[in-house]
């Protein structure tokens, strides 16, 4: 279908074409006309229409905290900072269980291979902060993109980014109002530098390409974008730590949903599924966080909380029965790596989704409450960078900069200091086996003549991080019946979740083909 029809086709259904994606053929399309999505289901020479936001007026009020996109906030913390860290390691380096468990540590893969700078990583997530001073070495500004623009309010009117810093309203390409995106690129490469952690590949190249909101939702246009550039810039490996919004999972015949709404969670199908094979055939590998959602992913389940948001005046989410033919992107997209969590005893996440067949390997992701008495612990969660910005507009920090709130700490090397922060999610545990393909890259990539550095099959990395993962059998019994406490109120309530492992100890749904291994991965 050729581009001039498809364009003639948005203005007889009453849109603009504002921005283009031609690489996949995605546009995004401006229309005050209400019946518009009918409209295009009129149009042969358009597949599909999804909506992306509403934009509404930037209210007066100051920017909310940006949502956590997944946290459960710890009352207490049994981190020790004292004694001296020896020369060779980090000064939190013990506090990061989370590396110890795949060894990614001075006498495991930093020793064997730590990386290396012309491996570029790709960041699609909510920005990151290239100036917070454990990620700003590895950082690739030149390269680093923002695909994204803030949305002030919602279909409805409420707050969501809040007022735009920037008069353009799209925030520089070293810029997180989230925290997410800056958490995840730390866990990835934060440098061996004498000041706070390291990441697991410590001297690869860290390339935001952001494409999440400020306050945490991820939109189709963005994606694809980010998808695209990845592939065209040489970027070797990408971390997807979200689900595109506003469907957790997307069917395409539900009877449950609109012809309307039918056809959207269609064209994110699509759509997602053009740029992860546009990436995946220039050699970017894809790597995604397999969910929080405590379910089986090849089960029926039940999603009471889409759409997530709110595209059209009045619309809120609605319970529907999903089968497994409906899938969550990218994380169910052909080429991606699901990962699902583990906590520091090596069990899986009490909140991590899984499935024999969709989870590939499982890595540290934090689980708060993989405590003896079950009630929740920051040292049991994923320490890594944190915007200094953010600890101060949240009230995190002392007058003297000291932290006041258990789930953030302080390093310092000379008059430098850095944050960092506790939290958990599949959102952590991919960036663990990102880190871990960065250096299978590093270790056995060959020169990319069309982009310079180094590249190396999508298709090897996967079966190098598959095949030196450490394998692990599902629990016995198969059946977990997960217990955790959480205060309300002041009250410990608690909460329950029972999830059943299938599989062989070489491949299940709870760890895949195993927990990723660094240094298997560079020396196997």
């Amino acid at each position: 279908m050729s581009v001039r029809r498809a364009h003639h086709a948005v203005r007889e259904a009453g849109g603009k074409v504002v921005h283009e994606n031609r690489d996949v053929g995605v546009a995004t399309v401006r229309s005050e006309n209400p019946q518009f999505i009918r409209a295009v289901m009129r149009e042969r020479a358009l597949e599909g229409a999804a909506h992306n936001r509403v934009i509404g007026e930037a209210p007066k009020t100051s920017k909310k905290k940006a949502a956590k996109v997944e946290e459960i906030v710890g009352t207490r913390s049994t981190v020790s900072l004292a004694g001296k860290p020896s020369k060779d390691t980090e000064p939190l380096a013990g506090l990061q269980w989370d590396m110890k468990q795949i060894h990614a540590t001075e006498d495991g893969s930093y020793k064997k291979e730590p990386g290396d700078k012309r491996v570029l990583v790709g960041i699609l997530d909510t920005g990151v902060d290239g100036d917070h001073p454990d990620v700003k070495p590895n950082f690739n500004r030149k390269l680093s993109r923002n695909f994204t623009r803030d949305i002030p309010t919602d279909g409805n009117g409420d707050e969501l980014d809040g007022p735009c810093e920037f008069e353009s309203c799209v925030d520089p390409n070293d810029w997180d109002d989230n925290d997410h995106g800056t958490h995840v690129a730390s866990t990835i490469a934060s440098p061996r530098n004498g000041l706070g952690i390291a990441g697991v590949a410590p001297d690869v190249s860290l390339v935001n390409l952001r494409v999440g909101q400020d306050s945490g939702y991820f939109f189709l246009q963005p994606t694809v974008d980010g998808l695209t550039y990845a592939a065209k810039r040489g970027i070797d490996v990408v971390n997807m730590s979200y689900y595109v919004d506003p469907w957790l999972w997307n069917c395409g015949n539900n009877p449950a949903d609109s012809p309307e709404d039918q056809l959207e969670q269609r064209t994110i199908i699509k759509a997602t599924q053009r740029a992860l094979d546009f990436a995946h055939e220039r050699g970017v590998t894809l790597v995604s966080a397999a969910g929080n959602d405590l379910v089986d992913y090849t089960k029926t389940n039940t999603d009471s909380g889409s759409p997530g948001f709110p595209s059209r005046p009045g619309e809120e989410p609605y319970e529907r029965t999903i089968p497994p033919s409906c899938v969550s992107m990218p994380s169910e997209g052909d080429h991606v790596i699901p990962v699902s969590s583990t906590g520091p005893s090596g069990r899986k996440s009490f909140y991590s989704s899984f499935g024999n067949g969709y989870v590939a390997v499982a890595a540290p992701g934090g689980d708060k409450v993989d405590t003896p008495d079950q009630r929740p612990d920051d040292s049991a969660g994923i320490w890594a960078a944190y915007p200094e910005r953010l600890a101060k507009a949240r009230g995190e920090l002392n007058a003297d900069g000291t932290p006041k709130v258990p789930y953030v700490i302080q390093s310092c090397k000379g008059d430098d200091c850095a944050y960092y922060q506790s939290i958990q999610g599949t959102s952590m545990a991919s960036p663990h086996a990102v880190g871990v393909a960065a250096l299978i890259v590093s270790k056995y990539g060959h020169r990319d003549r069309r982009h310079g550095g180094l590249t190396l099959s999508p298709r090897f990395v996967e079966r190098a991080l598959r095949g030196t993962a450490t394998a692990k059998a599902c629990p016995s019994p198969r059946t977990v019946e997960y217990v955790w406490y959480s205060q309300s109120d002041g009250e410990w309530e608690k909460n329950t979740s029972t999830q059943t492992c299938e599989g062989s100890k070489r491949q299940n749904g709870f760890f895949g083909n195993g927990i990723v291994d660094a240094l298997n991965a560079v020396t196997r």
